[in-house]
């Protein structure tokens, strides 16, 4: 009896222990904040300077309802857990930053904690924006006090448990996250840091392109190596491989230009990343978008070995070209060559054989669709078929665009077409 005793008692304290750390590791970076400088005083050029940047960061995007206020919030970000809601970002008193001071804003930012204490879900992705500047978190803040002020509650959070408690986050947390920031390279040109400032910090363009673990952090050692979009099923593909959607061999206009208009002479932009250009990157000026550039330019390239790939049966193929022909080939030509500023050539397209095909049959089903930009205000737009064809014609189509006109690469199934279907996010 002594000894159960002992154990429990050992095991209480081991809880205790555990439980000491995680906290421990959770208030990381927060000694300092108590010391921190005082807030910039709003002006002008501050608020302006904070439009700015709330755009390089996409932040209306996530914290604004289709047809709503600007910043009010609503907007449900589906996760693998859950539903996690946008919080109102006016400066109404009751439901949103009224009451908070710039101080608790860059908390928020920096460490990931709300204004009451609470830890906030990595939705809202602070272990991106842990990298932004007092100065800049300061501007963004200034920023938004200056906006209507908007009477819009906020809406419960819809996750599963264990995943709706502090408790589990506080894991998490002190698992994966570490409160930063950024770290100038003094062997590296200014544009390169800035560069890296943008798309590491605001940007947050790894949260999309890196692969996520079960828990859904990013896997360590992975950035920018390509990875599916939780829910939404979207593929982001690797930034660092020239097979996907590496920018090295690129000149930089070109990498600038897809940036700000959508396209470039050697692809266009699709799903998810054409909203990134639409809401944010065409608004950045020059000097920023030659930044990012020259920042993913030198990305270190990580070549994977592709498995051999089998090839499609003859019966896919015939009956793909056979819906090729009917429904394709107006567009994009007999011999996937396409029409040069209106329809992509799918001949030598990487974005067509990427090893995952996850966005070719996204496309079909649902549509391709261009960002209307100031460079490109009226783009060709590629209708759905998700109405039209069936799973066995769209597997069957996409199967012969990934295998004719010297294009190589795994058939599609009408599991994965189904699959698409059924997780059709936006």
């Amino acid at each position: 009896m002594k000894r159960i005793t002992q154990v429990c008692g050992g095991l209480v304290l081991l809880a205790a222990a555990l439980a000491a750390t995680v906290v421990g590791l959770n208030l990381r970076g927060e000694e300092s904040l108590s010391a921190a400088p005082p807030p910039l005083p709003s002006t002008p050029e501050l608020v302006a300077r904070g439009e700015y940047l709330a755009r390089a960061g996409n932040c209306m995007a996530c914290h604004t309802v289709a047809g709503g206020a600007p910043y009010a919030g609503g907007r449900g970000i589906e996760t693998p857990f859950g539903v996690v809601h946008a919080p109102n970002l006016t400066p109404d008193p009751a439901t949103g930053l009224g009451r908070w001071t710039a101080a608790e804003f860059w908390r928020a930012m920096h460490n990931g904690r709300s204004k009451d204490g609470r830890l906030l879900y990595p939705a809202f992705p602070y272990p991106n924006y842990t990298q932004v500047t007092r100065a800049d978190s300061d501007a963004i803040y200034a920023y938004l006090q200056s906006l209507p002020a908007v009477s819009q509650p906020n809406r419960e959070h819809a996750l599963r448990f264990p995943y709706d408690t502090q408790a589990a986050l506080a894991v998490w947390r002190a698992l994966f996250f570490a409160p930063g920031g950024a770290v100038s390279d003094p062997t590296r040109s200014e544009d390169w840091n800035r560069g890296a400032y943008l798309v590491n910090g605001l940007g947050h363009c790894a949260a999309c392109h890196t692969p996520r673990n079960a828990l859904g952090a990013p896997s360590e050692g992975r950035a920018f190596s390509g990875g599916l979009i939780p829910v939404q099923n979207w593929y982001a593909p690797a930034l660092n491989a020239a097979a996907e959607a590496g920018v090295a061999a690129w000149p930089v206009e070109d990498v600038v230009a897809l940036l700000r208009t959508g396209v470039a002479p050697h692809g266009g932009v699709s799903g998810p990343m054409a909203e990134v250009v639409f809401r944010s990157t065409q608004y950045l000026n020059d000097s920023d978008l030659r930044a990012m550039a020259t920042y993913l330019r030198a990305l270190p390239a990580q070549e994977r070995a592709q498995p051999p790939v089998a090839k499609p049966s003859a019966r896919a193929l015939e009956r793909g070209a056979k819906v090729y022909e009917q429904q394709c080939a107006q567009c994009h030509g007999d011999a996937g060559q396409g029409e040069a500023g209106a329809f992509p050539a799918l001949a030598g397209n990487r974005a067509v054989v990427m090893a995952d095909p996850t966005n070719v049959v996204r496309i079909v089903l649902q549509g391709g669709y261009l960002p209307a930009t100031a460079g490109n205000p009226r783009p060709h737009g590629m209708p759905p078929f998700m109405h039209v064809l069936g799973d066995e014609d769209i597997a069957a189509v996409s199967t012969f665009i990934r295998n004719a006109w010297g294009n190589q690469a795994a058939g599609v199934g009408t599991m994965e077409v189904y699959r698409a279907r059924e997780r059709r996010g936006s």
